[in-house]
């Protein structure tokens, strides 16, 4: 069913409903019970129970509604949560189609974030391609909107041997300065994208900027309002040389 008045509050109601029931479905159809997926959330034994028969809470908690769907090992839009794009697999020898559950991130294959002495960023750029990642899996690596993931290459040897020239890495533009934390990140100086890591002060609130190639010098410590976070790099393609 199609609500796309999701501000609606009849639509919001049977939304809830639908819910309830797939949850309520995919418990009887299993060898759980109400009590048994409570405990599994770490909730109280009625918790589950309340919220199918009650509808209380109103809806599920993020992180709950994250575990059952791994649990069931069913998307987490049938739960409530955000739906995913998906492409079709080919059909079967038995003519029925079944959905494939992965995400088509895109890639800006002229985009470089140096690993080196510097690559320009070409901001009218478009994504030349795309690359498929499991929505599951991505899902589990990142917390932001999938809407927000983009896959460009690395240019240079500074972060050798963690990151090659020429490796695709998978950025997430949603997990930036606001939620900085040690890391390897994409930042930007000037006209110029950089790939550095990164790590927290343990005495104050600056970090400190560094290569993994010891043969390049750091850009050492500073105030993280100097720098330009782009995002987090959550995954790297290596190529075999």
């Amino acid at each position: 069913m199609f609500y796309h008045m999701r501000n609606d509050r009849i639509g919001d109601v049977n939304d809830s409903d639908r819910i309830r029931h797939r949850l309520d479905e995919l418990i009887r159809n299993s060898a759980d019970d109400y009590a048994s997926i409570s405990r599994l959330l770490n909730r109280n034994a009625a918790y589950i129970q309340q919220f199918i028969k009650r509808g209380v809470p109103k809806k599920l908690d993020g992180d709950d509604r994250r575990q059952l769907a791994r649990h069931f090992d069913v998307p987490e839009s049938e739960l409530g949560g955000p739906v995913a794009e998906r492409r079709a697999r080919p059909l079967l020898a038995t003519g029925e189609r079944q959905p494939d559950d992965y995400l088509l991130i895109p890639y800006f294959s002229a985009i470089g974030a140096s690993a080196g002495p510097g690559a320009l960023l070409a901001e009218e750029e478009l994504a030349e391609s795309a690359l498929a990642f499991q929505a599951r899996w991505v899902t589990d690596m990142c917390k932001s909107n999938p809407d927000l993931l983009s896959v460009i290459k690395v240019q240079g040897d500074s972060m050798l041997p963690t990151l090659g020239d020429g490796d695709p890495i998978l950025v997430d533009r949603g997990d930036a300065s606001e939620h900085l934390r040690d890391g390897i990140y994409v930042m930007r100086a000037e006209d110029t994208l950089l790939v550095k890591r990164v790590s927290r002060s343990p005495a104050g609130r600056r970090i400190r900027v560094t290569s993994d190639n010891d043969i390049y010098p750091d850009i050492g410590e500073c105030d993280p309002a100097e720098i330009d976070i782009i995002g987090r790099v959550i995954w790297v393609g290596r190529q075999l040389r």
